[in-house]
């Protein structure tokens, strides 16, 4: 059952408002995404539809849509399975996403005013007490919300539309790395937010490169280990 395999209250509630279809393939990118759906999966679509409480139409239309992104892999006579990231897929999105969030990082020093200063830092208190309360989901959350906030105040709109594209993506390769990146992680935010605060853009430039290419070592480190 699928329900063996997922923590408890992992399996979202789909809201009423909106095409049943588009909301079914929100709530089952959201449980891959955070991993409650693991790499590998089998992905059983009357078990998705008997708990997701819909039909299995919407939800074969959303394995569909999740194939075409890449997320899922529907193999010939076997079915749907979550897609297993190749460690060279992990390496390239996460060195795209180098380069989109170190300028990010820079715009943001050149244009932040001192309310979206203060947003970051009350994303980065949580974030520590997050760290500090082991709750792993959460921080992971809120690790998405401050780089999103970073981009924000860059003030760029194509860069944040191609960093939308990539960043669901990173909170899948970050999910399992939280936990060892915990609050080394949010060290690097605060040194992030006084750069931004200061106005130093090559500072700002320098930290967020480090900051996600440690998020990319220790990756690749977890790979190794097995």
């Amino acid at each position: 059952m699928l329900s063996a395999g997922l923590p408890h209250g992992t399996v979202p509630k789909l809201e009423r408002p909106g095409p049943l279809r588009e909301r079914v393939y929100e709530a089952l990118l959201e449980l891959i995404t955070t991993r409650a759906l693991r790499p590998g999966r089998h992905l059983i679509e009357s078990e998705l539809a008997g708990h997701l409480g819909v039909s299995r139409q919407p939800v074969r239309e959303a394995l569909q849509r999740l194939n075409t992104e890449g997320w899922v892999d529907l193999r010939p006579a076997q079915g749907a399975f979550v897609h297993e990231p190749t460690e060279e897929e992990a390496d390239q999105l996460l060195s795209v996403r180098t380069l989109l969030e170190a300028e990010a990082a820079r715009l943001a020093a050149a244009h932040a005013g001192s309310a979206g200063i203060a947003a970051l830092e009350e994303v980065c208190a949580r974030g520590e007490q997050a760290v500090a309360d082991d709750d792993v989901d959460l921080a992971v959350s809120l690790n998405a919300q401050f780089h999103a906030k970073v981009m924000e105040l860059a003030g760029n709109v194509v860069l944040t539309e191609l960093a939308a594209q990539v960043g669901r993506r990173v909170r899948w390769y970050y999910t399992p790395v939280a936990r060892q990146r915990g609050k080394q992680s949010w060290i690097e935010h605060r040194a992030l937010i006084a750069a931004i605060a200061d106005r130093d853009e090559q500072r700002a430039t320098e930290i967020m490169r480090a900051h996600t290419e440690h998020t990319r070592t220790t990756y690749h480190e977890r790979v190794a280990q097995g």
